[in-house]
């Protein structure tokens, strides 16, 4: 599943009359970039959910060759909300989610690979891709996540640093959004439990990643690209 619903109101104006997914980097649209590696991982059905201008992303979408299923969402959902309301057309496997935003160059591996074979539905409810902080460019400065010898996920204590942030791509398994609410609420409420059962873990990713939240962090990116830096640091 890709996440494309939201207004993007921190990359305002850019998203006034269109939805953050769609905004171009290295000649394609954010969501095109992350239909690709799904693609690539050899991934055949796949769900977007759109809220923003929902028939630019049908649009896209439908230019594809193979086009994921557009879900419409009249009301914003949050990304649990999301989740749960695509459950029908995911299945009782596990699934990729992806942020409609996330950018990233895989290591030596591919990305989803490396989630798909560090996986274990037997052990975990979760597994996110995680960031080195120090490595994010941006206003962020800090991070949210700190992980066990064991890969474990949990939330730092007051004054413990935390060195990791989200890389928006994951792996969840069906079972973690059971007892969620109808509606709009964020998945951290599903990761709060899954952390308290000791079932969310986490991979750190070994390429270059960029957060895009305003608009001068696609300028950074599209430069990172055009001098070949993003691929000499990684």
């Amino acid at each position: 599943m890709v996440l494309a619903a939201g207004l993007g109101t921190r990359m305002r104006p850019l998203t006034e009359a269109r939805p953050k997914p769609l905004l171009p980097l290295a000649g394609r649209t954010l969501l095109d970039h992350a239909l690709d590696r799904i693609d690539e991982a050899g991934i055949g059905n796949v769900v977007v959910n759109a809220h923003w201008f929902p028939h630019l992303i049908e649009d896209v979408c439908a230019a594809r060759a193979h086009p994921p299923k557009v879900v419409k969402e009249d009301t914003l959902l949050e990304t649990g909300g999301g989740i749960r309301n695509a459950l029908p057309l995911l299945g009782k496997d596990p699934f990729l989610v992806v942020n409609g935003d996330a950018f990233w160059l895989d290591g030596p591996v591919s990305t989803i690979e490396r989630l798909a074979e560090r996986f274990d539905p037997e052990e975990m409810d979760g597994l996110l891709l995680m960031v080195r902080a120090s490595q994010v460019d941006s206003e962020i400065g800090h991070g949210d996540f700190l992980l066990d010898p064991l890969g474990r996920v949990r939330w730092p204590k007051e004054r413990e640093v935390a060195p990791y942030v989200y890389g928006g791509v994951q792996i969840i398994h069906p079972r973690l959004m059971e007892g969620s609410p109808e509606g709009a609420f964020s998945l951290h409420r599903q990761w709060t439990r899954a952390i308290e059962n000791g079932r969310l873990f986490g991979l750190v990713h070994d390429g270059a990643w960029f957060h895009l939240s305003r608009p001068g962090d696609l300028r950074v990116a599209e430069n990172a690209l055009a001098t070949g830096l993003a691929r000499a640091m990684f």
